[in-house]
């Protein structure tokens, strides 16, 4: 891997390729992605690197599509870009790290293809399958034509055309592109190790066509809720960083880059009951997706200020299971309220 990195820095023509194919689709770049047998380059990542040059900049550049990364989420980005390996992103349920994908998209200015891992998903579903419908159309209207060369039609039935591309196989003949794999701790170990496969070489060998390797390969983003544990030998691969909830300014900050309607008062009141509500003993404690949607709701009721009976009639938006309401408010909301509002 350092070889690789090394070999890209010394050939700033290969360094630069995938920002040339983000900016002109119709390269050599882009054309070739996906080709039968195409030679693909493990090196190229390293153009996004050029781009983003340093953590510093990585963070900037995410703050500008409202996406308020700390330090060390912008050194992960940084680090996974310049040493071309996926990003594994763990935590909680809405802390940001789908989001992180949309946000790098953005940046790239390269389409973001998402695989949403659920329980029960295989190759077919990931990464490509047959067309049968259309196969069997074709074969009737070859049939009715009077065309009797077994051998024509078969090869005919095995087309591309034929070939439906899953979102693994959409993101190797997208070039570049971001490749979101949500929640994989949803599938299972086998799933797992076919993603290992995959995302070894950037290459799928179809039997009836060949080897479809992507040229420019993408920026790869994995996410995981650690529902259970993923295997080591696919964050291994990766580079690995686990996402905390942000801390009480920079939730504020998040607010108010998503919302920039909702005022600093309600912006602050709203992220101090979130975060009591963090601490309390909850199935499913809110995360910063659920403060952004609290404040939404607040803000669509013309609420200037928190106050305990609001709170109550809006705990839907941030607590999700009736348990939780129920524990909510167990624990005095209105209390909860004056000592967050206190704190601030």
């Amino acid at each position: 891997m350092a070889d690789d990195v090394a070999g890209a820095a010394a050939d700033p023509g290969a360094a630069q390729a995938w920002t040339r194919a983000a900016r002109d689709p119709g390269s050599a770049e882009a054309r070739n992605s996906g080709a039968v047998g195409a030679p693909g380059t493990n090196d190229q990542h390293a153009a996004v690197a050029s781009d983003l040059g340093s953590p510093a900049a990585v963070g900037a550049r995410l703050a500008e599509h409202d996406y308020l990364a700390d330090a060390g989420l912008a050194t992960a980005i940084f680090l996974a870009l310049r040493t071309q390996r996926p990003l594994f992103l763990e935590g909680e349920a809405g802390v940001g790290k789908t989001a992180v994908a949309h946000a790098l998209a953005q940046i790239l200015d390269a389409p973001l293809v998402r695989l949403q891992c659920y329980e029960g998903i295989d190759a077919s579903q990931a990464l490509y399958d047959w067309d049968f419908p259309r196969q069997l159309l074709h074969l009737r209207a070859a049939e009715a034509g009077g065309v009797d060369d077994v051998d024509e039609i078969e090869a005919e039935l095995y087309d591309r055309r034929f070939l439906i591309a899953r979102p693994l196989l959409q993101a190797l003949e997208t070039s570049p592109c971001v490749l979101l794999i949500d929640e994989v701790d949803r599938a299972d170990d086998e799933f797992e190790a076919f993603l290992l496969e995959i995302l070894s070489e950037f290459t799928v060998t179809v039997p009836e066509i060949g080897t479809l390797r992507a040229t420019v390969p993408p920026v790869v983003i994995i996410t995981s809720n650690r529902t259970r544990e993923v295997h080591d030998a696919l964050k291994r691969r990766c580079y690995y960083h686990w996402l905390e909830h942000p801390d009480f300014e920079r939730e504020i900050a998040i607010v108010r880059a998503r919302l920039p309607g909702v005022t600093q008062r309600l912006a602050r009141e709203i992220t101090a009951v979130t975060q009591s509500l963090r601490s309390a003993d909850l199935l499913k404690p809110p995360g910063v997706a659920e403060t952004i949607d609290w404040a939404r709701a607040l803000d669509a009721l013309d609420v200037v200020g928190l106050d305990p009976d609001i709170v109550m009639t809006t705990l839907g938006a941030a607590l999700k299971y009736r348990e939780d309401q129920q524990r909510a408010r167990q624990l005095d909301v209105g209390q909860l309220v004056r000592q967050a509002l206190a704190e601030v």
